[in-house]
């Protein structure tokens, strides 16, 4: 018996690199690392979306948007307790009471909130924290504090935090930008600087009457 082999090729050299380059495509995406399963159709299905509150969030690669926040009621080991006072006058009152959690900060760590101040503060308030900043002096935005008064010296620093919690009249909450550790070391650092202003307003001679003088 004799048997015929017929050769089957296209015409078209252009349909033959179409195939070729199918081919080849096919074969290197098929070669892939053991380890990695390659591209996940249908990742929700694959990965469960389990609480691990102190693993690496790696499964973003795979397509899933998952947040490591820790479980309702719970929190992440070393972070700080949650403020619960409530965001009204009450708590407001309330917060006068709350002092700050953190140890005293190193020189490192001021510098830190001190960068944290000017990032966030400083545009109102004025790096000086004369409420010199250039929103204020733009005259766009009115009543920003002048945080080297008296009125701001003496508030405590709970109701400073509180109101960078949530905020009040035409200053708005910082709590999506900072952290609570991050807020409270803002709070730190003004109030350093302010003890700061107090001591130097403290050690300022006072004008000397010029009738005294001449006794």
């Amino acid at each position: 018996m004799r048997m015929e082999y017929k050769i089957f090729y296209f015409k078209s050299p252009f349909r033959s690199w179409v195939i070729l380059m199918f081919l080849a495509t096919t074969i290197f995406t098929s070669c892939g690392s053991k380890r990695e399963p390659g591209r996940v159709y249908m990742p929700d299905m694959a990965y469960s979306r389990a609480y691990e509150a102190y693993a690496p969030n790696n499964l973003k690669k795979e397509g899933i948007n998952y947040l490591n926040y820790p479980v309702t009621g719970t929190i992440r080991r070393g972070d700080l307790f949650a403020y619960t006072l409530p965001n009204d006058s009450n708590g407001y009152k309330m917060a006068a009471e709350v002092k700050n959690p953190l140890p005293p900060l190193d020189s490192n760590q001021l510098l830190e909130a001190q960068r944290l101040f000017n990032i966030n503060c400083a545009i109102c308030h004025g790096p000086n924290m004369d409420a010199q900043g250039p929103l204020a002096t733009s005259g766009k935005i009115g009543g920003i504090a002048n945080l080297k008064l008296d009125l701001y010296i003496k508030k405590p620093e709970g109701q400073m935090f509180h109101v960078v919690t949530y905020g009040k009249n035409n200053m708005g909450s910082y709590a999506s930008q900072l952290d609570r550790k991050q807020r409270w070391m803002v709070v730190y650092y003004i109030k350093s600087e302010q003890a700061k202003a107090s001591a130097n307003k403290s050690t300022t001679p006072a004008a000397t009457d010029s009738s005294t003088a001449k006794k």
